[in-house]
């Protein structure tokens, strides 16, 4: 059928309400309208959003199809509600050409569980030497306005001045890991008191802070817009907060996982907790949270990073850095924002899905759930709270910091332009 109704759906967690689709729009919202020739989803009070846009996947394809592929990690993107995604170009080979970031945006094209829009790598294989084809790479198929070396900072100021300058052109913007390398050679996992005590390599807020220091002050100078990456430390949320009351053009994104896990879980050296940057204080956490609810910082953006059992399942020198979180991050967001009263739903829309689409210019997504717009949905039963089961997981990696912990949230439908990717909690 191309016509939908979503009936008694709390639309941004406010009154119930109907919403008719038709084909790729949504065509009506209001109370008590027609079913005739529709077919039918009883929401039952549940919360309608628009799609969730993650601004920080790795879809590891091509090069880590062990860890992910653009199949596995769209399908894992639509069981958690995400109808766009932005892939990191740490790949193998870098998505550093016009090729690489075609050859990504074609797969997301063909298995149609999300939009899949490639972010370009920033220097010639991260090496952090030379410009890669930024304006190649925007000019593409892909239509590139993201560039990063995730994984690696870009550390050379002239570097990043002259990546500024380039995507300034054409309204692009570079996505900073920010982490100066020389103060975290070594580093395991944040530099305090538990590093101490457990003898392991601290890697310090400061090598955060700096680069962060540095961007802002390069963005303004350039007048380009810069976007801090999984910022992590209260430090660094007053920079931003600095930056931002003086006009600079600078956006940040906080994980799922620095808004609920600190350092303290490294004592059980499980390496499912050893992440870049690293698990932090619980200060930090609750500055995190609070510069999420008064916009400081404006997304929430997943980090998605998964790895092959054998690159967890051993110990924690040795092991890879990072986590899967497509599937769990609202359910995050639910416990330590909604549930805590620092956010509605119509924030978290705002965080999710509408700020993230606006960052990375994804037309189409992240728009009002009204009349005329685009059918990129998600429904959420926000009164579920169960274990997380990674078993059950899309993803082609199980590496969660939350496996059998209890959390609240469950999206049970996903639409992609009207068309369902998930139903009743089942890929379609």
């Amino acid at each position: 059928m191309s016509k939908i109704l979503i009936r008694g759906a709390k639309v941004l967690g406010g009154e119930p309400q109907d919403v008719l689709i038709d084909g790729e729009t949504i065509t009506q919202v209001g109370t008590g309208l027609p079913a005739e020739g529709a077919e039918i989803v009883e929401a039952g009070g549940k919360v309608l959003l628009p799609g969730l846009v993650d601004l920080h996947t790795h879809l590891r394809e091509p090069g880590r199809e062990d860890s992910e592929t653009v199949l596995t990690g769209t399908r894992s993107a639509a069981s958690g509600g995400f109808t766009a995604v932005f892939a990191m170009a740490n790949t193998f080979p870098v998505a550093d050409t016009a090729g690489v970031v075609e050859q990504v945006w074609r797969l997301g094209r063909e298995h149609g569980y999300c939009d899949v829009r490639p972010i370009g790598a920033v220097t010639v294989g991260l090496e952090g030497r030379q410009l890669a084809e930024l304006g190649a790479m925007h000019e593409s198929a892909a239509g590139v306005t993201v560039f990063s070396d995730d994984g690696k900072c870009v550390h050379d100021a002239v570097i990043m001045r002259r990546a500024l300058e380039y995507v300034k052109a054409f309204d692009g913007v570079v996505a900073q890991h920010a982490q100066e390398p020389r103060l975290t050679e070594g580093a395991e996992m944040n530099e305090g008191v538990v590093s101490a005590e457990l003898g392991l390599g601290g890697w310090p807020a400061v090598a955060e802070e700096s680069i962060i220091a540095r961007d802002v002050l390069l963005a303004d100078h350039v007048g380009s817009r810069v976007h801090i990456c999984h910022l992590s430390t209260a430090g660094s949320v007053e920079i931003v907060r600095w930056a931002k009351s003086r006009g600079i053009r600078v956006t940040a994104e906080v994980t799922p996982h620095h808004l609920l896990l600190t350092d303290e879980l490294v004592r059980t050296y499980n390496p499912v907790y050893k992440v870049n940057p690293p698990l932090r204080t619980e200060r930090d956490v609750m500055a995190l949270r609070e510069a999420l609810a008064d916009g400081t910082i404006d997304i929430v953006a997943t980090d998605h990073a998964p790895h092959p059992h054998e690159d967890k399942d051993c110990e924690w020198a040795a092991a890879a850095m990072g986590m899967v979180g497509l599937e769990t991050a609202l359910s995050v967001v639910q416990e330590t924002m909604v549930d805590t009263g620092l956010l509605d739903w119509a924030g978290v829309a705002d965080r999710m899905s509408a700020k993230p689409a606006l960052i990375g210019r994804a037309e189409g997504h992240g728009r009002p759930v009204s009349a005329g717009e685009p059918a990129n949905l998600t429904l959420v039963d926000t009164a579920y709270r169960g274990p997380v089961d990674p078993a059950g997981f899309a993803s082609r990696s199980r590496n969660t910091p939350y496996e059998g912990r209890e959390l609240p949230g469950r999206v049970t439908h996903t639409w992609l332009r009207g068309k369902a990717t998930l139903v009743d909690g089942k890929l379609t």
